[in-house]
């Protein structure tokens, strides 16, 4: 089995788009790896994250503002033959952004955001009341760098590649 790097842009907003969390890595106020599934919304090579006012993320990522963010579609279990057990593999796609949390504090900022997470979830137009805007903490990431891969692709001399091309 294989791992193709992939170059086109608009599969990784492809993959992206298919999520419905995404995981978010950080350094935490213990100078620790710290990683937490999130919600999201994506626009425009910008990634939307939000929690609450407080807490060991935001704390973490007022001293180090640094995460990458992990996206991760269409897993399978796969194999080259089933009677090997170190031939199975889960095939798939994966998305890996990397990019530094900015905190939006303005209120017409924040409810923007907040439409384009929940576009992500549902096409319902919403309204947000002023507590709700200014009681959350809305995380902005402008994507620095971005890797796609998809994996578990049969390998061109597997004598299955022909039954197994399914990317």
């Amino acid at each position: 089995m294989m791992t193709i790097s992939i170059e086109e842009r608009h599969l990784a907003d492809e993959i992206i788009s298919k999520n419905k969390i995404c995981y978010v890595a950080m350094i935490d106020v213990d100078n620790l790896p710290y990683v937490i599934p999130m919600n999201f919304g994506y626009h425009n090579d910008i990634i939307y994250l939000h929690s609450a006012q407080e807490g060991r993320s935001v704390s973490s990522l007022e001293k180090k503002p640094d995460v990458c963010i992990t996206f991760c579609a269409d897993t399978a279990l796969t194999y080259q033959n089933k009677e090997v057990a170190c031939s199975y593999r889960m095939k798939g796609s994966s998305v890996v952004c990397r990019g530094k949390v900015v905190f939006e504090e303005d209120f017409d900022e924040k409810v923007k955001a907040l439409d384009i997470m929940m576009k992500q979830y549902t096409d319902r137009a919403f309204t947000y009341s002023n507590p709700a805007v200014n009681n959350v903490r809305i995380w902005k990431v402008e994507i620095e760098s971005i890797t796609t891969k998809i994996f578990g692709v049969p390998h061109p001399n597997s004598r299955n590649y022909k039954d197994k091309q399914e990317f």
